[in-house]
């Protein structure tokens, strides 16, 4: 009888180890992973829109990605108080790692729509609620158009590790958006000079310059594809700029994938 009490009581114990052991592991996995995604996030199970049957075109297809730099994707940027736990929670900073890793290594063209304010842009007569909120805190400045003298490491600059695929000669760096879209930068200009008339789209932030891209970008005749954990927004008092966001690319973008699909797509188009 002893006998039998001391196996069931040792068997307890390793069912409790075990089912310590098993939750330590699952811990720590999240917390590399980043923090469990809001389930406002999911895809319905019953969608009430159609499936996309956006096919890439390894002819017709480019990688764009808007604002990879350091104040909004550096725990020291301005933005990070706002925007970083959205950052962390989709994991963007890796995701557009693998996004870009995926691009170049099956030779399709990158290009970059990146944000940048100089002085004269501090003299603005009127601005909206978030340009005053950027300008304000110093948010992608620079001492001029032509003085690339502090940007090095701040918060203008891109982040440190995408630097091997951005200056690798090959990347597009279009000139600077202002507000939120790329009505006054060239890139729609460079995209049509090469002939790219598909975009898989990523970077920051989401409700602002990444919807505003894919909106004049789907107005300019191009196919788009969003990667929706591959872009992050503030999280205000007044709203969740990623929800806000979500809703919008569900409804407008042509194909909304997460890092994963889209690697795999353009993985798929190398083979």
């Amino acid at each position: 009888m002893n006998g039998q009490i001391r196996r069931q009581f040792s068997i307890r114990h390793m069912q409790t180890a075990l089912g310590f052991l098993l939750a330590l592991m699952l811990t720590i996995s999240t917390a590399r992973a980043g923090s469990p995604v809001n389930p406002a996030y999911a895809e319905p199970d019953k969608p009430g829109l159609p499936a996309s049957n956006m096919q890439l075109d390894p002819q017709r297809v480019a990688l764009v990605v808007v604002d990879p730099q350091n104040d909004f994707l550096d725990e020291n940027g301005v933005a990070w108080g706002v925007v970083g736990k959205s950052v962390t929670e989709h994991n963007v900073v890796q995701h557009l790692e693998d996004l870009f890793k995926a691009a170049k290594s099956n030779d399709l063209p990158v290009f970059i729509s990146p944000h940048y304010y100089y002085p004269h842009d501090h003299t603005w007569e009127f601005e909206g609620a978030l340009e005053k909120v950027m300008h304000s805190i110093g948010m992608f400045d620079r001492p001029g158009p032509l003085d690339v003298n502090g940007l090095e490491g701040s918060g203008a600059d891109f982040v440190q590790r995408y630097k091997p695929y951005l200056n690798d000669g090959k990347t597009v760096i279009a000139s600077p958006h202002k507000v939120y879209g790329p009505e006054q930068n060239d890139l729609v200009l460079q995209l049509r000079k090469q002939r790219i008339d598909q975009v898989i789209l990523a970077g920051m932030s989401s409700n602002l310059c990444v919807e505003s891209h894919m909106r004049e970008l789907l107005e300019a005749g191009f196919e788009v594809a969003v990667v929706k954990d591959a872009t992050a927004g503030a999280i205000i008092p007044e709203g969740d700029g990623y929800l806000a966001a979500l809703i919008n690319f569900r409804m407008m973008a042509n194909a909304v994938w997460t890092t994963d699909e889209a690697v795999n797509r353009m993985e798929a188009l190398g083979r």
